[in-house]
């Protein structure tokens, strides 16, 4: 299997140089369950793009500080490339970033968190589990997020649903699976990310995410699922 990971992240603090980037995250994550596959990257923020993903036998497109209604050039390109990618029938996963990304391109809407910005553990109440999930009721994934999915494209149907996020996992029939959240973040670098983060926002943010830390994010799990979703394409 050959997976194309489009990176997202415009991240270059000081923060950001300390620890591993998305791309070495998302390698890291799907070779914990699929170590013989190929991963490439492209860091498209700084124009790297595959000329089309037909050839890759899945495309995963990861979290950004950046809005999918910035009207930065790299954002166009990306919603290009998921519409072509789509329409060719190449499978595409989506977190966070990716996941409004997808959605937005293919005709739904992105709109800010109403109870403001989610960081930490989020838990997440599966709705309809795909048939590439095992039967639960709840994962957990790490989140950083400020806006999230309110409308789905066409054909859409929710996964699973978190506290103030409707949509915090959908799928298009067997051909996108995308979360709100970040299933390449381990839980050290989620605690370290809180730390980063909880002096910008409102203390009641930096004490709720700090609370959650005591649920363990499940990216392993996740990754699994991730890995049977591109191997039910190639059935």
């Amino acid at each position: 299997m050959h997976i194309a990971v489009l990176a997202t992240n415009t991240d270059d603090s000081d923060f950001a140089s300390r620890h591993p980037r998305d791309v070495e995250k998302f390698r890291a994550l799907m070779h914990g369950v699929r170590p013989e596959w190929k991963i490439t990257a492209f860091d498209l923020p700084k124009g790297e793009f595959p000329v089309t993903l037909q050839g890759f036998d899945g495309a995963l497109i990861g979290g950004s500080p950046s809005s999918v209604h910035d009207e930065d050039a790299w954002i166009e390109r990306l919603f290009g490339l998921v519409r072509a990618g789509f329409a060719a029938g190449v499978p595409l996963v989506g977190a966070c970033f990716g996941h409004q990304a997808i959605a937005k391109a293919l005709g739904g809407t992105v709109g800010p968190n109403p109870d403001g910005f989610v960081l930490g553990t989020a838990e997440t109440e599966v709705i309809a589990a795909a048939p590439w999930m095992e039967p639960v009721s709840r994962f957990r994934l790490a989140a950083a997020h400020g806006e999230q999915v309110t409308g789905l494209p066409p054909g859409a149907e929710i996964v699973g649903r978190s506290d103030g996020c409707p949509a915090a996992a959908y799928r298009i029939g067997d051909k996108v699976f995308a979360t709100q959240f970040h299933p390449e973040m381990t839980p050290g670098f989620l605690a370290a990310l809180v730390e980063e983060f909880a002096p910008k926002f409102p203390p009641e943010v930096g004490t709720a995410a700090r609370a959650s830390l005591a649920l363990q994010a499940e990216g392993p799990r996740f990754a699994k699922w991730i890995a049977r979703f591109f191997e039910a394409n190639r059935d």
